[in-house]
């Protein structure tokens, strides 16, 4: 058995000025104001289409993709947001027997602090009846599709999730706030951190 924290990985090669001045170029089509176009003018103008204007749709022409290793608990609700594109580990063709998975089956360590060491122990003896049972359908013949029925929510899945900057946008606002599960806001508040320092002002105010 292993444990690991959540993570992420931005997958998309970010130049922050390139996005903008795609993005400022499809918007001013709209007004066919190509001529205001300027070395400088884009954030300008990509403030004032998100922030005054709401003009939100200029912003899906350019996209993000991110590669989240999340417990399968908050990857079905990553996958509800549905104009995104998911890749996903699959428990049906994976067989976590094989060497190349280490022949051990990986779990999410949740983020929260435990309120009594013992809840800790109690937990993690719990994750390795898991894998026994896992492991032991496999040794009997069943295939990784019928023996996964024996994994929690707690095991480990990799998603590549890829959606456009303004569907992003309502994903961080959904997915930051305080009402938000404790597990999603462990990948979501930091990446939303590094996403607007990558990217200006089109994330600012989340």
């Amino acid at each position: 058995m292993r444990l690991i924290k959540a993570s992420y990985e931005i997958r998309t090669k970010i130049n922050a000025s390139e996005i903008l001045r795609d993005l400022e170029s499809a918007g001013r089509t709209c007004y066919k104001s190509e001529g205001r176009i300027t070395n400088e003018s884009a954030p300008k103008f990509i403030d004032m289409i998100v922030n005054q204007y709401k003009h939100n749709s200029v912003i899906e022409h350019q996209h993000l993709s991110v590669k989240f290793i999340v417990d399968r608990g908050v990857s079905h609700e990553l996958v509800r947001h549905r104009l995104a594109s998911f890749s996903q580990e699959s428990t049906r063709y994976c067989n976590y027997g094989k060497d190349k998975f280490g022949s051990e089956v990986t779990f999410i360590e949740p983020c929260w602090e435990w309120k009594f060491p013992e809840h800790r122990a109690r937990w993690l003896a719990r994750r390795q009846h898991d894998e026994d049972g896992y492991f032991e359908m496999l040794d009997v013949g069943y295939s990784p599709q019928e023996a996964r029925s024996e994994l929690p929510n707690a095991t480990k899945t990799e998603v590549v999730m890829t959606s456009n900057l303004r569907h992003w946008r309502e994903i961080f606002t959904q997915r930051t706030g305080k009402a938000a599960h404790p597990q999603m806001r462990e990948v979501m508040v930091p990446l939303l951190s590094e996403i607007k320092t990558l990217i200006p002002v089109i994330f600012d105010d989340i």
